[in-house]
């Protein structure tokens, strides 16, 4: 029996995932890490406590699945995209990540696209930087950081820098490489005009592969410090949501992932890079070699909810202490008892600025339409809703652009309410499935893995070896009537709430 070994490089922690050929988990493991806001609207993570998460959680996954290490066939990375690491000559780390997350380059990304033209740059990246994407973290470091900036002679995004570590190359592949803003994503190689034009040198760009492909092996110092055999494959793997879309079985035309981690992503394969003309979705290349996929992302969906338990939470996560009960369960059973539509109560999920379909690193999280008759079970279930919103805004930029969805595939820790999937169908109006993967991110990881090894013959053969349908939710009519009426006041918001949002924005 051959396993493969997925590692999820997240935003909370580095779960490895241990998989045998025909799909089944046989170990999960994850090892969390802290976040760092040293100002409003940044975020940053030290890749030193990726690593060690790392080393832990692979050494925990062997031990708890009794495996032989030598029957692991390979290793798929994967993770969090978008983020900044920077290393010198020696390959030292020189400054914390600057993540996804982070909104504070809304200069730069102007500046990026008044040196390269908003349409030219659409024409070579098929488009628009946003904040969140490696390229502008570049210029600020050389705006804010410019002993880091002159000292750095590789740029690696996270999972890569695990890869460096692991067997020593710097290398990545096309889909994560798609979030930096410097990929000519059409042609899946690094684009030399923006590189030249916003110089930055070209020889600070990893190796740029295709997913499936074997990147490295583990060195000899790394097997003695895990426990995986020197001389293991390590291939390319994807970026997060490429590798959720792989684990969920996104591999062909009509299927749409919804993906609820700390931010939501609404996902579709395509056969050709299509883009909105717009730049409103990013059109990036897929984990399936030689394909593409559009996406609209929710910069905090789960992290929405985490935000509303740790802040107005307190007392379901003592009661979660004290029974065992987990506080989103029953906080989840608290927004059973509000009405769909929350009487009038809706949750812009703005918490980090925004993404899909209105770029806005000033955006900022509101209860619109409280009134005395609203208490905690109309609030939380307002969160669910909001963001359900706006999941719903990248499902009409598809059709708006005749992308065909014939079905909707719901994954991530908030698809594990069958509350919150309920109100996705509802809100959507359309049938949700969900598939016998939970972790799809890693288990995604996992087969890339078995394709780069040749377990299976290509990603969608490894997806209809592995995945399967297991449940299906059907939209209540008359909860989707009431959504109908709330959803165009709710897009409606952003628009009104600039002007203000921009204002606080200068202040701070």
């Amino acid at each position: 029996m051959k396993y493969l070994l997925g590692i999820d490089v997240g935003t909370t922690g580095t779960k490895t995932l241990i998989i045998d050929e025909q799909g089944r988990i046989v170990a999960s493991v994850t090892e969390e890490y802290p976040l760092y806001t040293p100002h409003p609207m940044w975020a940053e993570q030290d890749p030193e406590d990726w690593w060690e998460a790392t080393v832990k959680s692979v050494r925990r996954a062997l031990h708890d699945s009794d495996i032989d290490p030598n029957d692991i066939a390979g290793i798929g990375l994967t993770g969090q995209m978008h983020g900044m690491v920077m290393l010198d000559g020696s390959g030292k780390v020189l400054r914390r990540c600057i993540m996804w997350n982070d909104q504070r380059t809304a200069a730069q990304c102007e500046y990026i696209t008044n040196t390269i033209g908003r349409q030219r740059l659409l024409e070579l990246t098929l488009n628009p930087v946003f904040p969140g994407f490696t390229a502008p973290k570049i210029i600020w470091t050389r705006e804010n950081e410019p002993d880091v900036y002159a000292r750095t002679a590789k740029v690696l995004l996270p999972k890569d820098y695990i890869r460096y570590r692991l067997t020593g190359a710097y290398v990545t592949e096309v889909s994560d490489a798609s979030g930096t803003s410097l990929l000519d994503v059409a042609n899946r190689k690094w684009s030399k005009p923006v590189l030249d034009e916003l110089n930055i040198p070209e020889s600070w760009m990893p190796e740029c592969v295709e997913s499936p492909e074997v990147t490295g092996h583990i060195t000899n110092d790394i097997a003695a410090l895990t426990g995986l055999p020197a001389g293991l494959a390590v291939v390319g793997g994807a970026g997060d949501q490429a590798a959720s879309a792989v684990g969920t079985g996104i591999v062909e035309p009509g299927l749409v992932s919804v993906t609820m981690g700390t931010s939501g992503v609404v996902f579709c394969y395509t056969d050709s890079p299509t883009r909105d003309p717009e730049g409103r979705l990013h059109a990036f290349c897929h984990a399936v070699p030689n394909k593409w996929h559009a996406m609209g992302v929710t910069l905090s969906a789960g992290g929405s909810l985490r935000w509303f338990r740790d802040t107005l939470g307190m007392c379901e996560k003592t009661v979660s202490g004290l029974s065992g009960v987990s506080s989103y369960e029953i906080l989840d059973a608290e927004a059973a008892n509000a009405p769909a539509g929350c009487e009038g109560l809706i949750f812009l999920p703005h918490l980090t600025g925004e993404r899909t379909p209105y770029p806005d690193p000033n955006a900022r999280g509101t209860f619109f339409g409280l009134t005395l008759r609203h208490d905690k079970r109309h609030m939380v279930r307002s969160v669910l809703e909001g963001v359900a919103y706006s999941l719903r805004d990248s499902i009409e930029l598809f059709l708006e652009m005749g992308i065909p969805i014939q079905q909707v595939r719901a994954t991530g820790g908030g698809a594990r309410s069958i509350r919150w999937r309920q109100i996705l169908a509802d809100v959507f109006g359309t049938e949700l499935v969900t598939v016998n993967v939970t972790e799809s991110t890693a288990y995604g990881a996992c087969l890339l893995a078995g394709v780069g090894t040749r377990v299976y013959g290509s990603v969608p053969q490894a997806c209809d070896a592995t995945i399967h349908i297991v449940d299906r939710i059907e939209p209540d009519a008359d909860a989707q009537s009431r959504y109908n009426e709330y959803y165009p006041i709710y897009a409606s918001l952003h628009r009104a709430l600039k002007p203000a949002s921009d204002a606080v924005a200068a202040i701070e």
